[in-house]
């Protein structure tokens, strides 16, 4: 696996310090926040799909679990969201790890099938349960969030207090990447079998990362329901699975950064495209068919591979011309 220098940290610390400084349009937060919660999803299933090679198209569901619990808790039951948002993780997780004892049996197709019957399941509870989510009308009355008297109601403060979660949530994922679990994912994402047969227990590894990941949504789903203050279940349907998967691929599977560039590709891409609004998914479809076609490895490291193969042909004309 190609890995980024320590700089890359910094340089995105930098930019999210400038960026935040710099704009002044409420509006540019707002699209930059919600660039930020769609990266974290999009980490968290890359590290399902990219590493361990398992693919989910039922993860809205998770995100939507985040969101409807801290809802609830702090809208309904008075509590403080900072206490609602380990309950809304930790539900999260463990309707993961009931969900994937089953479904991480299987593998391929079957598994894309057994996840999306969740997701969908976890749509229709969302808008039938209407005595406790609110229903196709959606949930109002969630607070916004507050440490002492800072308030994170603006949209500079949000904005900060999301890229902080996703730098937390990278650093993490990267830790986890260069450890021997990491590599024992890897060595699933090649071959289960060959795993196995190396020692590795791999349903156990898998439902780790299913469970991880699934966390890392609900924490999106949290940081969303307090920036927006309402939530109805269209926001976690199945397309919203299939953004999600589309963010992982375009930005480049196994890559952390890559997962960062498809979040903010994808988020941005509706802002482009207005009038093609009513074709969303025709759009995600012939934009995924045309990045695998082109850019197999994802837009991220397939830049990274063009700009490799620059350098050489630039290097081998330099050592011809002082050759001569």
């Amino acid at each position: 696996m190609r890995r980024l220098p320590p700089i890359g940290h910094i340089i995105f610390i930098l930019a999210v310090l400038l960026t935040g400084f710099l704009i002044e349009n409420t509006y540019y937060f707002q699209l930059l926040v919600f660039v930020g919660i769609h990266t974290l999803l999009a980490l968290g299933l890359n590290m399902l799909m990219g590493y361990a090679g398992q693919i989910s198209l039922g993860h809205a569901a998770f995100y939507g679990i985040g969101a409807y619990t801290t809802a609830i808790l702090t809208a309904t039951y008075g509590f403080s969201p900072w206490a609602a948002l380990p309950c809304a993780v930790l539900l999260a997780s463990a309707v993961a790890y009931v969900v994937g004892l089953p479904t991480l049996k299987l593998s391929g197709y079957y598994l894309g099938m057994g996840t999306l019957g969740f997701g969908m399941i976890g749509f229709i509870v969302f808008r039938e349960w209407s005595s406790l989510t609110g229903g196709s009308s959606g949930f109002v009355g969630i607070p916004p969030l507050e440490i002492g008297p800072v308030s994170f109601y603006s949209g500079r403060s949000y904005f900060f207090l999301v890229w902080t979660v996703v730098l937390g949530i990278i650093i993490l994922c990267r830790r986890l990447i260069d450890s021997r679990t990491g590599r024992a994912l890897r060595s699933i994402h090649d071959s289960e079998k060959a795993s196995r047969a190396i020692g590795v227990d791999t349903m156990a590894l898998k439902l780790r990362v299913f469970v991880f990941s699934a966390a890392v949504a609900a924490l999106a789903g949290f940081l969303y329901a307090h920036f927006v203050t309402f939530i109805s279940p269209g926001t976690f349907d199945f397309l919203a699975s299939v953004r999600m998967v589309t963010m992982v691929v375009i930005g480049g599977m196994a890559s952390v950064w890559g997962a960062l560039l498809g979040a903010f590709l994808l988020t941005l891409l509706p802002e482009w495209l207005h009038a093609f609004s009513e074709f969303e998914m025709v759009v995600y479809g012939l934009i995924l068919m045309g990045v695998m076609i082109v850019l197999p490895r994802g837009l991220f490291r397939g830049l990274l591979d063009v700009f490799e193969g620059a350098r050489e042909q630039t290097a081998k004309r330099s050592g011809g011309v002082n050759g001569r």
